[in-house]
């Protein structure tokens, strides 16, 4: 598959890269993992397969061989030899097809599955892009003009599966506005008050919001933490605490509000007040920029049911192709 025009920010990405937070590396990863495993599906792929992921506007590819396709995620008015493509519907290209996007009308992040999956080197078991140290992916970076990318071999069944599509009702709203997170591990640094003004406010997505983490702008709560003497080892901030490790989708406290993201530092001495519910970051992912959020407080047991009903939604998907 050559890559004619890279869109504004694509790479590959995978489910992610674990087992190495303790030496600072993060998983990176799809940012929509619903997203992409989907798309894998639809095509024939495991979920653990390389996809292409685009930001606000998708790259224009041409597909050196036949191909089975899918494109789940935000929706870029993708189009195949300028006809219009459905999204999450399996899609058939010959060889010389030219697949465009253009920019999302709905959500940041769209993801094109191919049969076979994106077959770039692995570095530390997974294909997915880190590109602030430059490593995974196509050379470690995002796509650009003249870019070739390897396709893996496709499943047997995967000509099969053109025409497969998920139903509407199983297709995410990416005009959510609610995040859910449980509050913790540092939160009791802050007021009773400014607990409260946390999960009252609207939080608008600043144009700081990447893979790397989300910055909202909202209320100043700088001053509605508790006075206390800094133990040894935090800094001299009033959000300055020991250093500890953060999880990805931690909702750390710099002045505003930072949520970590898949390709964040592993750990570093700011507060941490929360940190959203695992598959609400695959929502938080498709949040443009100026968009509001609020956030509202689970608890662990709520946080897993989640889970275990976006678990199930996928079993069904999946049982359901």
């Amino acid at each position: 598959m050559r890559v004619l025009d890279g869109g504004l920010v694509t790479t590959v990405q995978d489910t992610g890269r674990y087992g190495h937070y303790h030496i600072g590396m993060p998983p990176s990863g799809a940012m929509d993992q619903f997203a992409h495993t989907v798309g894998n599906w639809l095509v024939g792929n495991d979920d653990s397969d390389a996809t292409l992921e685009m930001t606000y506007m998708g790259a224009d590819v041409e597909f050196e061989d036949d191909a089975v396709f899918a494109v789940t995620g935000a929706d870029m008015d993708p189009s195949l030899e300028d006809e219009p493509v459905p999204t999450w519907t399996a899609v058939r290209a010959e060889a010389g097809d030219t697949l465009s996007f253009e920019f999302a009308t709905e959500g940041a992040r769209s993801y094109l599955a191919v049969a076979g999956g994106i077959d770039v080197e692995p570095v530390m078991e997974s294909r997915s892009t880190y590109t602030l140290i430059g490593i995974g992916g196509h050379e470690g970076r995002s796509l650009e003009e003249g870019d070739e990318l390897p396709i893996g071999e496709a499943a047997a069944d995967a000509d099969e599966m053109v025409g497969t599509s998920i139903g509407e009702e199983s297709r995410p709203d990416y005009s959510t506005t609610e995040i859910n997170v449980v509050m913790g591990l540092c939160d009791y640094r802050l007021t009773d008050e400014g607990r409260r003004r946390f999960l009252d406010a609207d939080w608008t997505v600043s144009d700081e919001a990447d893979r790397v983490g989300y910055r909202f702008e909202g209320p100043d709560i700088t001053d509605m933490f508790e006075e206390r003497e800094q133990p040894f080892g935090a800094g001299p901030d009033v959000t300055n605490v020991v250093d500890l490790g953060y999880p990805v989708g931690s909702i750390q406290m710099a002045g505003q509000p930072i949520i970590l993201m898949r390709d964040a530092v592993t750990g570093g001495g700011y507060v941490t007040v929360g940190t959203v519910v695992s598959p609400e970051r695959d929502a938080l992912a498709q949040c443009r920029t100026h968009n509001t959020v609020d956030f509202n407080a689970v608890d662990v047991e709520e946080a897993l049911e989640i889970r275990r009903e976006r678990d199930d939604l996928l079993e069904e998907i999946r049982g359901s192709l």
